[in-house]
């Protein structure tokens, strides 16, 4: 029977398990100190060891992979776990190391929150929200005095700054959508009724009350007749005689004018118009008086293409300037032409414009339908041109429903800012008249203002 061997010859010699024996942390600093100078002294710590080639009594130090691996299969699962070291890099690999280690966990920035709307600022276009209550302010003065009574609207400079009434449309509308961008509310508000209000007084230029008939336009557009129930008209201040006569005179036969109305005439510009060729377009004229007491620039004239019945060379006394007027038949009615230029209202000088209105209205006491044209001195707006319309006569300008038609001043390009020249008819004559029109004329002050009658 072979003998079985002894438990001393299958166990591992004492030096041999002392070998495989893990040793701490503390120890082991301690040996890899005194060989290779320790573990943080770089990769020399880790070398193999160089005082023996044989491997089967490794140091202690280190202990190679595969060794273990074979110990392992020797000693089966019991054996104890040796401590393994693995090869450290150069310390100057480090970086690359570094390199290809996953990125650490970076937390995401955090989104900031939306800011509530800021609420816009009061001071913001605080200066410019300044100047645009000023604006509504002036507008409701401007307002104030146009509607005074015509007993209180002949001060110093009343008269001229009514004038300019219209012309605040435009900053108004302007102050409106500003302030609507601007979020002023109670701007916004105010220039809205001031707008509303300026609008509601001038619906006339916008809204039409009286037009002519589309018959009536192409008519006066062929030709001139007395035969027909229509004619055009005009009326322009000459400005003390300095407008160009040959214009005029064009204007005449380009427009077929048949009633022509002008003011400030000298006794040149009248010889001036007959060289022209005046008379052979309108064969039929008056010419007023000398002005009684102040010369507003000289006489008034009136031509017609109808023959004249009934002239006058003062028709109502005017101490500034007179009124001719004469009668035409047109279209089985007669008309009563009157040719006007009262005063201007310049200051020390309001009585005189006063007087003047008060006269031309005057004219709605006799029993005549009127046909009153020319330089008026005064816009829609004056209550004293309003008092002189009355009741009885109406101002084409207002009727038509065409907008305004500036024919004050005249000079270059600068363009004309005030209306206060005027086609005014009795409102009982069965007329109308519209299709205005404003033509410039060389040397004179004020444009020409030309517009289609019509007889119903």
């Amino acid at each position: 029977m072979a003998q079985q061997p002894s438990d001393n010859a299958r166990r591992p010699s004492d030096d041999t398990a002392r070998q495989w024996e893990p040793i701490s942390d503390d120890d082991w600093a301690v040996s890899e100190g005194a060989s290779a100078g320790g573990i943080a002294t770089g990769s020399a710590a880790h070398t193999a060891p160089t005082d023996s080639d044989d491997w089967g009594t490794p140091e202690r130090t280190v202990v190679r992979p595969h060794v273990v691996d074979r110990a392992r299969e020797n000693m089966g699962d019991t054996a104890p776990r040796a401590r393994v070291l693995h090869r450290q890099r150069p310390v100057t690999q480090r970086a690359s190391v570094t390199e290809d280690a996953p990125e650490p966990f970076e937390e995401p920035p955090r989104k900031r929150p939306p800011r509530p709307s800021r609420p816009r600022s009061r001071a913001r276009h605080g200066c410019l929200s300044f100047v645009l209550w000023i604006v509504v302010a002036g507008a409701v003065a401007l307002l104030s005095l146009r509607y005074l009574p015509s007993e209180l609207a002949t001060g110093r400079a009343v008269p001229e700054l009514v004038s300019f009434v219209p012309l605040m449309l435009i900053p108004l509308l302007l102050c409106l959508i500003l302030a609507a961008l601007w979020h002023r509310r109670v701007l916004l508000v105010a220039c809205a009724i001031t707008l509303a209000v300026t609008l509601w007084w001038h619906r006339g230029y916008f809204l039409p009350t009286a037009r002519v008939s589309n018959s009536a336009t192409a008519t006066v557009q062929t030709a001139a007749s007395t035969d027909d129930d229509t004619m055009r008209i005009m009326t322009l201040n000459t400005r003390n005689g300095s407008a160009s006569a040959e214009e005029v005179v064009s204007l005449v036969r380009s427009q077929n004018v048949e009633v022509l109305c002008l003011q400030e005439l000298s006794a040149d510009f009248i010889a001036q118009l007959q060289d022209a060729g005046l008379s052979e377009v309108l064969p039929y004229y008056v010419i007023s008086d000398a002005a009684s007491t102040v010369n507003n620039g000289g006489r008034n004239g009136i031509w017609t293409l109808a023959p004249m019945s009934d002239t006058s060379g003062n028709l109502l006394s005017i101490d500034t300037s007179s009124m001719p007027a004469a009668s035409i038949s047109v279209g089985g009615r007669t008309l009563r032409v009157v040719s006007v230029h009262p005063n201007s209202p310049v200051r020390g000088a309001q009585d005189l414009w006063d007087e003047g209105l008060s006269v031309i209205g005057s004219l709605s006491d006799y029993d005549h339908a009127y046909l009153i044209m020319g330089d008026f001195n005064s816009t829609w707006d004056h209550a004293r041109f309003r008092e002189l319309l009355g009741t009885s006569f109406v101002d084409a300008g207002e009727q038509s429903g065409e907008g305004f038609h500036m024919t004050y001043p005249s000079y270059g390009a600068f363009p004309s800012l005030i209306e206060i020249d005027h086609i005014v008819y009795a409102k009982d004559a069965n007329v109308v008249v519209s299709d205005l029109e404003t033509v410039k004329v060389t040397g004179s002050d004020h444009q020409a203002l030309l517009g289609t009658l019509e007889v119903r």
